[in-house]
C-alpha cells in the first residue's frame, strides 16, 4: 500500500478521533461554546503550516459574497453536526452526513449546469438507500440529531459547490481564516447565555479535538503530496469503521445487522461513486470544524 494511502488512513483515523471526543463532552456544554473552544485550537496548526501568505490579506477577496455566505453554511454546518454527535449515535451521524455527495450533485445540475452520468445518480441513489437502512425512518422516532445530521449534510453541500466556484480564485488565508474568525466571533457570541466555565479535564479536551484535527489535516496534506487525489478520497469512507469502533468501545454503541448492512452499501456506493468520476478531484485539507470535506 502506498505510504500517501497509509497517510490518508491516519489523516481520517485523526478527524474520528477528535468527532469521539466532541460527543464525549455530551450535552452539558452548548453546542456553541464546543464550537467557539475547538475552533480557536484548531487554528494553530494552519498558523504553524502557513507558508507564502500573509494573515493580514485575508480580506482581500475576489468573490466576497460567496466567501461570506459560504463562512454562513460552514458555522452553521458545525453547530447542526456537533449537535449531533453528541445526542445519536456515532455511526448514524456519519451515515447521514455523508449524503452530502446527493446534495452537491444536485446543486451541482442545477446551479452549476454540470452534466452527471446515469451510474453516477444510480450510486447515489443506491447510497441514500443505504442510510435509509441505517436510520429507518417511520419503524423508529427520529430525533432531532438526526434531522441536525441531515441539516449538516445540506449545508455541506452548499459549502461545497461554493468552494468548487471560489477556490481556485482565492488565497488560502482566506479560505481559511475568514471562516475560523467568523466562527470565533459568532459561537462566542451565541454561548455567552449558557456559557459555563470548562472543567481542566473539558479545556484538555477542547485541546485534544483541535490537536489532533490538526495532526489531521497535516497528515492529509503529507498524504496528497505522495499520492493523487483520486486515491486520497475514498479513504474517508474509514470513518465509518472508526464510527463502530469508537461508538463501541467508549460509548457502548452496537449497530443491529441491518444498520450493518447499511452502512456497508454507503460505503461500497461512496466509494465506486468516486472511482467513476471523470473530473479531476480537487484536494482541500479538511479543518474538523469544516464538514463538507465528508
Amino acid at each position: 500500500m502506498p505510504l500517501g494511502v497509509v497517510l490518508a488512513f491516519l489523516a481520517y483515523a485523526s478527524f474520528s478521533m477528535g468527532d469521539a471526543l466532541i460527543k464525549g463532552l455530551g450535552p452539558h456544554l452548548s453546542v456553541f461554546e464546543i464550537a467557539f473552544f475547538t475552533t480557536g485550537f484548531s487554528i494553530i496548526p494552519a498558523i504553524i503550516a502557513n507558508r507564502g501568505e500573509r494573515w493580514r490579506e485575508m480580506f482581500k477577496m475576489k468573490h466576497p459574497y460567496l466567501l461570506q455566505l459560504r463562512c454562513v453554511t460552514a458555522i452553521l454546518g458545525s453547530a447542526c453536526v456537533i449537535y449531533a454527535f453528541t445526542h445519536i449515535a456515532f455511526a448514524e451521524v456519519y451515515a447521514i452526513t455523508f449524503t452530502t455527495p446527493v446534495f452537491v450533485t444536485l446543486l451541482s445540475v442545477f446551479l452549476l449546469k454540470e452534466s452527471v452520468s446515469r451510474l453516477r445518480w444510480i450510486l447515489l441513489l443506491i447510497g441514500f438507500i443505504g442510510v435509509l437502512l441505517v436510520v429507518r425512518p417511520g419503524f423508529r422516532a427520529l430525533e432531532l440529531g438526526h434531522l441536525a445530521a441531515l441539516a449538516c449534510a445540506c449545508l455541506g453541500s452548499v459549502t461545497t459547490t461554493i468552494l468548487r466556484h471560489i477556490a481556485p480564485h482565492e488565497k488560502r488565508v482566506s479560505l481559511v481564516g475568514v471562516v475560523v474568525l467568523y466562527s470565533v466571533v459568532f459561537n462566542g457570541i451565541l454561548m455567552l447565555p449558557t456559557f459555563v466555565v470548562p472543567t481542566l479535564e473539558q479545556m484538555g479536551m477542547f485541546m485534544l479535538v483541535g490537536g489532533v484535527g490538526g495532526v489531521g489535516g497535516l497528515l492529509l496534506i503529507a498524504a496528497a503530496r505522495r499520492v493523487p487525489a483520486n486515491l486520497v478520497a475514498p479513504v474517508q469512507y474509514s470513518q465509518l469503521i472508526w464510527a463502530i469502533i469508537f461508538g463501541a468501545l467508549f460509548y457502548s454503541e452496537f449497530p443491529d445487522g441491518l444498520a450493518i448492512v447499511g452502512l456497508l452499501i454507503v460505503v461500497g456506493a461512496g466509494l465506486l461513486n468516486v472511482l467513476v468520476e471523470k473530473r479531476p478531484i480537487r484536494w482541500k485539507p479538511r479543518v474538523f470544524f469544516y464538514r463538507s470535506g465528508l
